[in-house]
């Protein structure tokens, strides 16, 4: 076992007098401490329609939804030791949706809506009102991010995922109609 401490840690040699030469970490090693210095917020949405100030979406109907700028697609973080740095990047490939009483089709992170918008690729269809659930719907809303690193001293690799989550409480609200007809 000390010969293989000899052998994988070479030797230095430090003339009197002199101060002795930091050691070098490694990009790995660095990759991880930069990996644990970086906190990605839980996602943030939008959505709409909303109604009035209740904010409700309506059953039946396409409810865009989107990331806000405070979900982020992609987090970089970069740490520095002597002459070697490791750059750790982590990337989602969109929101996963869920809600009780709710067809979800989100491949992407959505896109806000506006006028005349032709079309997203995130959006949630509720079947029922949310008048069951106590008036409103949770909308479960996670990130799943695949994180890599480079480093300098040609260290590269995978250091496994990680996953943001939120609930966001929708009012969905029911619209009913009465035809009648004159006979």
């Amino acid at each position: 076992m000390a010969l293989g401490y000899v052998f994988g840690n070479p030797q230095v040699y430090v003339p009197a007098g002199s101060a002795p030469p930091a050691p070098m970490i490694d990009g790995r090693t660095l990759a991880r401490a930069a990996w644990d210095a970086v906190t990605i917020p839980d996602p943030q949405i939008g959505y709409n329609p909303t109604l009035g100030d209740s904010g409700a979406t309506l059953v039946g109907w396409y409810t865009w939804v989107w990331a806000t700028g405070d979900t982020p697609a992609q987090v970089t973080a970069t740490a520095t030791a002597g002459p070697v740095s490791a750059t750790v990047t982590a990337v989602a490939g969109g929101l996963d949706l869920s809600a009780p009483d709710a067809e979800v089709d989100c491949t992407g992170f959505g896109i806000p809506w506006s006028q005349g918008a032709s079309g997203t690729d995130c959006t949630v269809v509720f079947t029922r009102s949310s008048a069951h659930l106590g008036g409103t719907t949770p909308l479960s809303v996670s990130a799943s991010y695949d994180v890599t690193f480079t480093a300098t001293d040609g260290a590269a690799g995978d250091l496994g995922s990680a996953t943001t989550s939120s609930t966001v409480d929708i009012p969905v609200a029911e619209v009913q109609t009465l035809n009648t007809s004159e006979d």
